[in-house]
């Protein structure tokens, strides 16, 4: 019983509505993700607007910018060659909003991908991508890519095709909420001294550096899986 009084995994329902017959909330995660969105949208706006800028020589902001831009593009053309151009803007975007959703830990909110909805939604369209990959390079012909190498293994690829999206999601799910169900733990059951500090270099590893990792874990796998489709 003490458990739940002093634990709190920041799971809340804010508000409640009917639609459809249906009961559907607002809560601790659609906010999260909301505030997450606005951020980045924030942040993509700010930046564009200091690139516009004309200076005689570049200010910092411009050359942070520059340098976060060329390491993101080195990265996915590193991974995906010539195939790059086609998905960066992708790439790049969803690797932004996987990280800044890791590290909103740091800032008070329940991380988005601490969610499973978030991380499956976020598969999904990567899932979507893979197959455009494959159907765009191979035609009709990926068809016999199930077959392959026996006519027996047909329901093994297929099982294989959608168990994808299920492994990355549950993966970068499953280390999120790990971290935030530590932290919770260590806020709820802890004593008040053990509060004070301690946390800081729990949130650095749960939060920023773990935040970091999946973030390039999921960016790395999404790359292999659509360039992989290509049979480069």
């Amino acid at each position: 019983m003490m458990l739940t009084q002093d634990v709190d995994f920041f799971i809340h329902s804010y508000y409640e509505f009917q639609l459809f017959g249906q009961t559907l909330s607002i809560n601790t995660t659609m906010i999260s993700t909301t505030i997450v969105s606005l951020v980045l949208l924030g942040l993509i706006l700010f930046a564009r607007h200091e690139i516009m800028k004309d200076y005689e020589e570049p200010n910092a902001v411009q050359n942070a910018v520059e340098m976060i831009v060329e390491t993101l593009d080195g990265i996915v053309v590193s991974n995906m060659g010539q195939h790059a151009p086609k998905y960066k803007n992708y790439v790049e975007t969803l690797m932004a909003f996987i990280f800044l959703s890791n590290i909103s830990g740091l800032f008070g909110l329940r991380p988005p991908t601490a969610d499973f909805g978030t991380t499956f939604a976020l598969a999904l369209i990567t899932f979507v991508m893979i197959e455009y990959a494959w159907i765009k390079s191979k035609g009709i012909r990926f068809v016999k890519d199930l077959f392959e190498p026996f006519f027996v293994f047909l329901p093994v690829n297929i099982i294989s095709e959608f168990a994808t999206p299920v492994s990355m999601s549950l993966r970068l799910f499953g280390n999120v909420l790990a971290g935030t169900i530590m932290m919770g733990l260590w806020y709820g059951l802890m004593p008040w001294f053990a509060k004070i500090g301690i946390p800081a270099f729990l949130h650095t590893y749960f939060d920023l550096f773990s935040g970091a990792i999946q973030t390039y874990v999921f960016g790395m796998l999404t790359m292999t899986f659509v360039t992989d489709k290509y049979g480069d």
